[in-house]
């Protein structure tokens, strides 16, 4: 099985088939854009602009789950991490990515990714492993994506490769993704 099984609602609500991403290295992230984490948008940004010519791609899920740091409607969304972010990836609609609505391509990646904590050896990791083991216990428990910018990386064959949290910035997958496109 691999994520081309699946297919999405794009921001304007036409159906992407997750097959149109076949032979590419894929970054899919939840996001928000009123979240504090939202500063990823300019390092997601650069790991597109850099390395989708040799065949990376980027598809943000924005998602209002968590502290509902994205309250607005999609073209709303769309909009604002454009002007605010310079984002030129694609966005998804938004999309539910725990719970019983949680769409299935997300219940797949977790389910392929596990959760496996978050890097304590960090002061963001430690951070977000007491916030959450603190203050939503119900989403630290299991495998599900635990908070806003969670990226799963897709190799060439749809199936999923590695999972980073969401403390980890996104310049640090760089050679994650390079290693990837050599293949």
């Amino acid at each position: 099985m691999s994520i081309y099984t699946y297919a999405v609602k794009g921001n304007d609500h036409e159906q992407i088939a997750m097959s149109e991403y076949r032979d590419k290295v894929l970054l899919i992230v939840n996001t928000a854009s009123r979240c504090g984490y939202s500063r990823h948008f300019a390092g997601i940004q650069k790991l597109y602009e850099t390395y989708r010519g040799q065949g990376f791609e980027v598809l943000g899920f924005p998602c209002n789950q968590f502290n509902a740091k994205e309250p607005d409607g999609d073209a709303s969304v769309l909009a604002y991490c454009r002007g605010e972010f310079g984002v030129t990836f694609p966005l998804a609609a938004k999309t539910d990515v725990i719970g019983p609505d949680a769409h299935p391509l997300f219940s797949y990646l977790t389910a392929q990714l596990p959760f496996a904590g978050f890097d304590a050896s960090t002061e963001n990791g430690r951070w977000m492993r007491d916030f959450l083991t603190e203050k939503y216990p119900d989403i630290y428990a299991g495998n599900g994506v635990k908070w806003n910018f969670t990226k799963f990386l897709i190799d060439r064959d749809g199936r999923p490769a590695e999972r980073f949290e969401t403390p980890v910035e996104p310049e640090s997958l760089a050679p994650a993704i390079e290693a990837l496109l050599r293949r």
